[in-house]
């Protein structure tokens, strides 16, 4: 279990992706979230509004493309950064919680970039929160395809 602290009935992904990049590399680049949008097509931009860089307590707003063009933005926070390995973010807006972890793990050829991801809706929406599976990890395969990618 990489995400703690989360109920697991709701929406969950975890896809580990091999690289040949250093573990150092890999982590520096997956740790600054303005690196997403050009990985995940399901972002359309990545602003940093506190700190600079990557690293505990550092803010993003991150607009996510939505049907029928609808964007939405989440604001993610740092939670937890321990370089080289491990970081955890948050993102939340008033429909949606998603809570991430990325954990790097050195290998003989390189690394695998662990992405772990939990996604909720809140407050009145979260008894639809069994719905968002399929959705969620359709998402996140999509997503997977372009981390691989640039990590290759």
């Amino acid at each position: 279990m990489l995400v703690t602290g989360v109920k697991w009935s709701m929406a969950h992904y975890v896809a580990t992706v091999p690289s040949t990049k250093s573990a150092e590399d890999a982590f520096t680049y997956m740790s600054d979230l303005r690196n997403f949008a050009e990985w995940d097509r399901g972002i359309k931009k990545v602003v940093q509004v506190k700190g600079d860089g990557p690293g505990l307590g550092t803010v993003y707003d991150i607009t996510v493309r939505g049907k029928g063009g609808k964007d939405s933005s989440l604001r993610y926070e740092t939670l937890e950064f321990e370089a080289p390995r491990t970081m955890l973010v948050k993102g939340r807006n008033s429909k949606l919680t998603s809570i991430d972890r990325i954990t790097v793990v050195p290998t003989a050829t390189g690394c695998d970039v662990i992405y772990d991801a939990v996604l909720n809706f809140n407050w009145y929406l979260a008894p639809m929160n069994f719905a968002l599976n399929k959705v969620f990890n359709k998402v996140g395969d999509a997503a997977i395809v372009g981390l691989r990618k640039v990590l290759a």
